[in-house]
C-alpha cells in the first residue's frame, strides 16, 4: 500500500486555522441542541443566554470570497476548530478511556448479545495490535475486514489502525467473487471475518482471523482471533519499535458503493478521519460526556458506520448499540430497551417506523429517542412531515457526507452555548451548513465556472479531510480532485441566503428530457406523498424523440385501487409537462444498497430489458 506522499497525484491543500477541540461527538450535533434548548427551557429566566432567540443561519453572514478567477467559495459561519496534529484515529477515539473503563461502550442490541466496556475496549485493541505486529503485519498494509455489525468489529478496525495498517471493510454478505475481488485490490494482508462470511473468504488466498466460537470445526484452518490474542499476551511488547505510527499515514480503504461506476478504493489518512471528526463534532461539549447512547444500525464497513456512528460515539464515551441486520421489532425493541437517545437511519426506516403497523404493537410513549439523522438517500418531504407527527418529540434532521470526504461533510445543527452563541438550525429539507475548517462551492459541469448563491451547481469540497486519492487509479483521482484541490462529489445542490444547502440529485443520474433536466428525488418525493404509494424509484430510460423521458417503479399499498396511469396522473398534477411520468411500472420491491441508496442503475437496466420483451 503506497503512502500518501508517494501515490501518483497529490493536489495541494489550503491552510487551515486549527486548534484542539476535544469536546464533541460527530453525529450528536441534532442531540446537542436538543439537550442544549431543554435546558435552557427549565434554567433561571435569570441567564441572559436564555432569552436568546434560535437563530436561523440567515442570522449571520457567511464568508464568500472572490479570488482572482472570480470565484464563489462558501465557509463555514462558525471559526475553525483545532485538528491536533499528534495522535492518530485510535488515540484519539480512545483518549480518556481509563477514566470510563468499567462504563459499557458497545453493546450488541440482540438477548444475550456480547458487550465491552472501555476498559476493554482499549486492552483488547492494543493486543490485537500487538497481535497483527507479531504475525508480520506492517505499516501500510492492508487488513480486509469481512464482519457483520458486532460489538468487536470497532476494537478490530482501531486495532488495526493501532498496528499501523490499514483498515479495509466489505459487505460479509456480498458474493465471494466481490470480495475476492477486494481483497486482490487492496492487496490485502489478511482478512477478519466470522461464520457469516468464512466460506467466501477463505479461498481469497491470504491467511483469515475468525471470529467466533468453535472456530476448529466452523472455520477449519481459519487462526483464532482468542488464540491470537492470547499469544500476543504471552509475546508482550516488542523490544524495538517499529515503524511509529504517524498520522499522514493511511489507515483506511473504504470502497465506494460503486453504484455509478466500478467500485474504488478510497485512501484515507489518519489525519483525515481525525480532521473529519474535529469539524463534525465542533458544537458538543462535556454535558454529554458519557451519556449519549447511540443507535448503531448503519453498516460498520461503510465509512459512515466506522467514523460517523463507532469512533464519534467512542470519541465521546457514550454507547452504541449494535445491530446486524434491520428488522422492525427488534429496532423498535432496541430502542425501547436501551433508552436509545440518538438514531442515525436512513429513510427507508422511517418509512417503516411510520407506516408498519408492527410499530402499533409497542408502547414508544415513553422513548428516550431525541434525534435521528437521515443520509445516504433524500427524504421526500412528506415522510418527514408523517413521522414528526407520528414522533413529536423527536428532532428530524438530514445530513450529508460522502467516503472521499471521510464522512460527514454539512450537518444540520451546531453552537448552543455560552462560547459558541445560541442554536443554530438548518432548514427542513435541507442538508444542512457548512462545517468548521471546510470550503464549499458550486461549479456549472459544463463551463467549470463557480456559481453564486441560490444558483445549482456541481457540489465541490475542500479540507483536510478529502482523500488521498483512490488506490491505484490515478486518472479517476485527477478527474475527481482538481489541482487546487478541490473535490467534485458529482451532487447538484446549492447554498441559499441563509447557508443552508439542499441537494438536488446526482449529476449522472439527472434525466434530460428534450434539454430539460429533470430531478429524480423531486419526483420521488410527490410519489411518496400519495397515499397508496409505500416506495418508489425514479430514472432515466433512453427515447428517439426525447433523449430520455422519466420513468418509474412503484411500490403500491395491499389492496390500493389505483392504476399505474392514475399513479402517473396524480404527479403530472403536480409539476410542469416536461418532469411528468411517462412510464411506470409497480413492483414488489425497490432494490437498494446497504447504506439505503437507491439502485438505479439496477432497476433502469432491467426495465429497458422488460419493455423489450414486452415489444418483442
Amino acid at each position: 500500500m503506497p503512502s500518501p506522499s508517494s501515490r501518483h497525484h497529490s493536489p495541494p491543500r489550503p491552510p487551515l486555522l486549527l486548534s484542539t477541540n476535544g469536546k464533541a461527538a460527530a453525529p450528536f450535533l441534532l442531540l446537542a441542541t436538543a439537550l442544549t434548548t431543554k435546558t435552557q427551557e427549565s434554567t433561571a429566566t435569570t441567564n441572559t443566554q436564555h432569552h436568546q432567540p434560535q437563530l436561523r443561519m440567515g442570522d449571520a453572514s457567511i464568508s464568500v470570497v472572490h479570488d482572482d478567477e472570480d470565484e464563489h467559495i462558501f465557509r463555514s459561519r462558525f471559526p475553525p476548530v483545532a485538528v491536533p496534529d499528534d495522535v492518530t484515529v485510535p488515540e484519539f477515539v480512545l483518549a480518556g478511556a481509563e477514566a470510563y473503563a468499567d462504563k459499557v461502550a458497545l453493546v450488541e442490541a440482540a438477548p444475550g448479545g456480547r458487550s465491552y466496556t472501555y476498559g476493554e475496549v482499549a486492552r483488547d485493541v492494543a493486543r490485537f495490535a500487538r497481535a497483527l505486529r507479531s504475525v508480520g503485519v506492517r505499516k501500510g498494509h492492508v487488513v480486509v475486514v469481512a464482519l457483520p455489525n458486532l460489538a468487536v468489529y470497532p476494537v478490530v478496525s482501531l486495532g488495526i489502525m493501532s498496528a499501523g495498517a490499514v483498515f479495509s471493510g466489505v459487505n460479509p454478505r456480498a458474493i465471494a467473487a466481490e470480495i475476492k475481488k477486494q481483497v486482490e485490490d487492496s492487496e490485502a494482508k489478511l482478512v477478519v471475518a466470522n461464520e457469516v462470511a468464512y466460506d467466501k473468504v477463505k479461498d481469497a488466498g491470504v491467511p483469515v482471523i475468525a471470529i467466533g466460537d468453535a472456530v476448529e470445526r466452523m472455520m477449519p484452518g481459519a487462526i483464532s482471533w482468542d488464540d491470537l490474542l492470547a499469544a500476543a499476551d504471552r509475546t508482550g511488547a516488542p523490544v524495538v519499535e517499529l515503524d511509529p505510527v504517524q498520522q499522514s499515514d493511511l489507515c483506511a480503504l473504504p470502497y465506494s458503493s460503486g453504484t455509478t461506476g466500478v467500485s474504488k478504493g478510497v485512501m484515507l489518512s489518519h489525519r483525515n478521519l481525525v480532521s473529519n471528526l474535529c469539524s463534525s463534532m465542533f458544537a458538543v461539549g462535556d454535558e454529554l460526556l458519557g451519556h449519549v447512547v447511540t443507535l448503531g444500525l448503519m453498516p460498520f464497513f461503510h465509512i459512515y458506520g466506522i467514523t460517523g456512528i463507532c469512533c464519534s460515539t467512542l470519541r465521546h464515551k457514550g454507547t452504541v448499540v449494535v445491530m446486524d441486520r434491520f428488522d422492525l421489532r427488534t429496532f423498535l425493541g432496541a430502542l425501547v430497551t436501551h433508552r436509545v437517545m440518538f438514531a442515525p437511519v436512513v429513510p427507508p426506516v422511517m418509512l417503516a417506523m411510520v407506516k408498519s403497523p408492527v410499530a402499533d404493537e409497542f408502547d414508544l410513549s415513553g422513548l428516550a429517542l431525541r434525534s435521528v439523522m437521515t443520509a445516504a438517500a433524500p427524504l421526500a418531504p412528506d415522510l418527514l412531515a408523517a413521522f414528526q407527527d407520528k414522533f413529536p418529540g423527536v428532532q428530524v434532521e438530514e445530513a450529508y457526507g460522502l467516503t472521499e470526504h471521510s464522512c460527514i461533510t454539512l450537518t444540520h445543527a451546531g453552537g448552543g452555548d455560552p462560547e459558541k452563541g445560541p442554536v443554530q438550525i438548518a432548514k427542513k429539507n435541507s442538508v444542512g451548513f457548512i462545517l468548521p475548517n471546510l470550503e464549499v462551492k458550486f461549479v456549472d459541469p459544463d463551463t467549470g465556472r463557480s456559481l453564486p448563491k441560490n444558483t445549482p451547481g456541481e457540489v465541490c469540497v475542500r479540507s483536510q479531510a478529502v482523500m488521498q486519492g483512490y488506490y491505484k487509479k490515478k486518472e479517476e483521482t485527477e478527474r475527481t480532485i482538481d489541482a487546487k484541490g478541490w473535490l467534485h462529489t458529482g451532487d447538484v445542490g446549492y447554498i441559499d441566503d441563509d447557508g443552508d444547502v439542499f441537494i438536488v440529485d446526482r449529476i449522472k443520474e439527472l434525466i434530460k428530457y428534450k434539454g430539460f433536466q429533470v430531478a429524480p428525488a423531486e419526483l420521488e418525493a410527490i410519489l411518496l406523498s400519495h397515499p397508496s404509494v409505500e416506495d418508489a424509484a425514479v430514472f432515466g430510460v433512453p427515447d428517439e424523440e426525447a433523449g430520455e423521458v422519466p420513468a418509474s417503479c412503484v411500490v403500491r399499498r395491499r389492496g390500493a385501487p389505483e392504476s399505474e396511469a392514475d399513479v402517473m396522473a396524480y404527479v403530472a398534477a403536480r409539476v410542469a409537462s416536461y418532469k411528468k411520468i411517462r412510464l411506470l411500472r409497480f413492483v414488489d420491491a425497490i432494490p437498494k444498497s446497504v447504506s439505503g441508496k437507491i439502485l438505479r442503475r439496477q432497476l433502469r437496466d432491467d426495465f429497458i430489458e422488460r419493455s423489450k420483451a414486452a415489444a418483442a
